[in-house]
């Protein structure tokens, strides 16, 4: 009987989170494949631009680019997880880029959704902007403590 509970228990845990992956996929937009994991974000977002017509973060962001030589973050590279995750801001000196597991003190996050006190523009410099759940997939890897995955 307890083995028939178990088995259950487990069959709805396991529909339930494929659930949440087809929401995560809704409201990803226009990178369907988007997951809060850093190797989907440098895939999906820092390196390839979308259907939206949004740039890749690279575009800019790598050691060619104008952004590195003004703030030194490189997108572009396997380097990028070391240039983001608890390295202080060059634009806001305090603040992380990236503090594991507080999006609301996360530098990136202030620049992606275009926060008053930012230095420079909102990111990308042009539109079209991340969609709102880009946005989110962005602040939930965060949440979960930015790890390098």
């Amino acid at each position: 009987m307890l083995t028939i509970a178990i088995r259950t228990l487990v069959a709805a845990l396991a529909l339930a989170g494929a659930a949440c992956d087809e929401r995560l996929a809704d409201v990803a937009g226009p990178t369907a494949n988007l997951t809060p994991t850093f190797s989907s974000i440098q895939r999906d977002i820092f390196q390839a631009s979308d259907s939206s017509g949004r740039a890749s973060c690279a575009s800019c962001h790598n050691p060619s680019g104008g952004a590195f030589r003004q703030v030194g973050l490189d997108l572009a590279s396997e380097g990028a997880y070391n240039s983001l995750v608890g390295v202080t801001s060059t634009q806001r000196p305090g603040v992380l880029r990236v503090a594991p597991g507080d999006p609301d003190s996360s530098y990136l996050m202030h620049k992606l959704e275009g926060r008053s006190g930012i230095a420079g523009l909102r990111m990308p410099r042009t539109p079209p902007f991340m969609t709102d759940g880009q946005i989110r997939i962005i602040r939930r890897w965060i949440e979960l403590g930015a790890p390098r995955n």
